[in-house]
């Protein structure tokens, strides 16, 4: 696969790299991190259901699949000999940090303008739990999960600008006259009006989130499956950008 989960050689070898060079990783032990510098206190949100802290992981040394993390990224960097991106993670509820393994999907949003950076906040699911190789030796780290959401900030002009850009190309009314095209990225911006379980298919679990654009025209999105994590990284009434390949089905 082009973009590979889990446990992969590199990984392997980073993990004995990290071992070996632990005195570089001060940052990531359980010290005070002024997180809240980076983030912005104007928009102090409740937390998702699902949601733990990094504190909890350390403690519990086990993150659930299921569980959600609301952080903000402290650094970014390249580990040493490797091409692998990794981001150190904090939150506002805990004294420690993480290092998370960067899903290689996410790597086109790393650079100088590009949104992911120090300071910018993320939620993200479908994580597991990398313990060190030796026992006593190293710190636990995140394996890379493609189920990650970059959060932007409206009030933010840089933000704002992207989203004017990037998601205000398409209406919902606009892609329904296009639906007989197939395999065409649709980008768009909308509201999260409900979020809501549906009848499973068989044994595939399913989810609907209907979504509401500015000329107040409403789409459902249907996730399956391994998809349905999703859901618990969104809020009702809250928005969002997307860019997706549609299917788009009659009814």
């Amino acid at each position: 696969r082009a973009y590979s989960s889990g446990v992969t050689a590199a990984i392997l070898l980073s993990d004995l790299f990290q071992s070996w060079t632990e005195q570089r990783k001060s940052l990531t032990a359980k010290t005070k991190v002024e997180v809240t510098s980076l983030l912005n206190t104007r928009s102090k949100r409740r937390r998702l259901p699902r949601t733990v802290t990094i504190d909890s992981i350390h403690e519990k040394n086990f993150l659930s699949p299921k569980s959600v993390l609301e952080a903000v990224v402290i650094d970014v960097f390249v580990l040493p000999g490797t091409n692998i991106y990794m981001l150190t993670l904090g939150d506002m509820w805990s004294t420690s940090t993480i290092d998370l393994y960067l899903h290689r999907r996410y790597y086109n949003y790393i650079g100088q303008h590009c949104i992911l950076k120090k300071g910018r906040e993320v939620v993200l699911t479908g994580c597991c739990l990398r313990t060190a190789v030796v026992e006593g030796s190293g710190h636990a780290r995140i394996l890379p999960t493609e189920y990650m959401v970059i959060l932007l900030d409206e009030e933010q002009d840089e933000d704002a600008m992207l989203l004017a850009a990037q998601f205000c190309t398409y209406s919902f009314s606009s892609m329904m006259e296009e639906k007989s095209r197939n395999d065409v990225v649709y980008s768009f911006y909308a509201r999260i009006e409900k979020i809501e379980t549906l009848e499973p298919f068989g044994c595939t679990e399913r989810k609907q989130i209907v979504l509401v654009d500015n000329d107040d025209e409403k789409i459902k999105f249907i996730l399956w499956g391994e998809q349905v994590s999703l859901a618990n990284l969104f809020r009702e009434h809250a928005c969002t950008g997307q860019s997706l390949y549609f299917q788009f089905c009659a009814q």
